[in-house]
């Protein structure tokens, strides 16, 4: 019988960081204080640290991360149908979130390379009504994110990073989360710092823009409970805070595992079939995506032997019912790829003898 490799197994992680989960989870109970205390503070504080930021605001969800950001930084306006250009390939969560702050998703082609928004491609998209970027740093890789800050400046528009793929990743010797006026990141447990349920955060140079998200977390009050903005009731609880401090501590261990297990795919799948994916120096491999023009078979293949893949991303956005507009273009390089790409497994906590299965499936 073949060796079955899932895809991503979470208890693995949990098991092997089991004493200091549980116990941070004991002393929020101990505490007596659920919801933004202590533990949302520190983790505030030192995940602010770690992307090399100012401030941060942890809120309920990464969706809720990106509608804030957009509402705070003054990209997205109330009743004024806003235009913001993003990536047809990535979760629908990222145009779900303009969509929520009063925006309307705008999409521009992709890199064929490296699969993340191209640059050429939103400068083509901008109109008089644009009024924001919001590049996604996808599958664990940054965006290009000195030329889409020079076309923001030089067109008066607002960058917000989607930053819910790539915690860590960076570029010239700096973290996600400090090349636009704010970054938003999710901790699905999925992620590669990942919560034990739902939670998100917003990260930003500029400690006024947090300021105006920790007042719309709590549906649009200061202390006063005096506010003027309709907000959400979005925020971090003391729990998620407190197991995202423990497993912060272990996440560049995490991350150089990621890089070696993708090294080795790298290396040892140069002469299959399959199209790699780039190999930059930030990368901090979310996923492992490949491409193959008979991409079904491929996968049975895999799965015969026992390895689980998974497509991220099936369905481009701007081809979804509730994205499409009249007005949208083609799209031919997101188009082209859509079909051929999927996912392999990789995870910190994947065995050296399960990569060398998945290879050997492929070869």
């Amino acid at each position: 019988m073949a060796m079955q490799i899932p895809f991503l197994d979470l208890l693995r992680q949990q098991q092997e960081i089991d004493t200091e989960i549980k116990a941070a989870v004991t002393r929020v109970l101990d505490s007596g204080n659920f919801i933004l205390g202590r533990e949302v503070a520190a983790f505030e504080s030192e995940w602010a640290a770690y992307c090399g930021v100012r401030a941060c605001a942890g809120v309920a969800n990464g969706t809720d991360a990106l509608t804030l950001a957009l509402i705070a930084s003054g990209a997205v306006r109330e009743g004024r149908a806003d235009e913001v250009i993003t990536t047809p390939l990535t979760a629908g969560y990222t145009a779900l979130a303009i969509r929520n702050a009063g925006g309307v998703p705008v999409f521009a082609d992709i890199d064929p390379r490296t699969y993340t928004i191209d640059p050429f491609a939103i400068e083509k998209a901008i109109t008089p009504r644009t009024r924001a970027i919001v590049p996604v740093h996808l599958y664990g890789q940054l965006a290009a994110m000195d030329e889409i800050n020079e076309l923001a400046k030089h067109y008066g528009l607002i960058v917000i990073e989607d930053a819910a793929q790539a915690h860590g990743a960076t570029l010239d010797g700096a973290r996600t989360g400090s090349f636009g006026q704010a970054a938003a990141f999710s901790f699905y447990p999925t992620k590669n710092l990942g919560a034990c349920g739902d939670g998100g955060a917003i990260v930003s140079q500029d400690e006024g823009l947090i300021e105006r998200v920790k007042a719309l977390r709590q549906g649009g009050h200061f202390a006063s409970l005096q506010g003027e903005s309709a907000g959400r009731n979005s925020r971090l609880d003391e729990m998620q805070a407190a197991i995202l401090r423990v497993k912060l501590r272990h996440l560049e261990r995490w991350t150089e595992r990621r890089r070696l297990i993708a090294a080795r795919y790298l290396a040892e799948l140069r002469e299959s079939e399959l199209v790699l994916p780039a190999a930059t120096a930030g990368h901090v491999y979310h996923l492992f995506v490949v491409q193959h023009h008979e991409r079904e078979r491929i996968r049975m293949q895999l799965q015969s032997r026992g390895v689980e893949t998974l497509i991220h991303y099936p369905y481009l956005l701007h081809q979804q019912p509730l994205f499409r507009r009249p007005e949208q273009h083609a799209l031919p390089v997101a188009e082209r790829v859509a079909g051929k790409i999927f996912s392999l497994p990789l995870n910190p906590q994947l065995t050296d003898t399960e990569v060398s299965a998945v290879i050997a499936a492929l070869l």
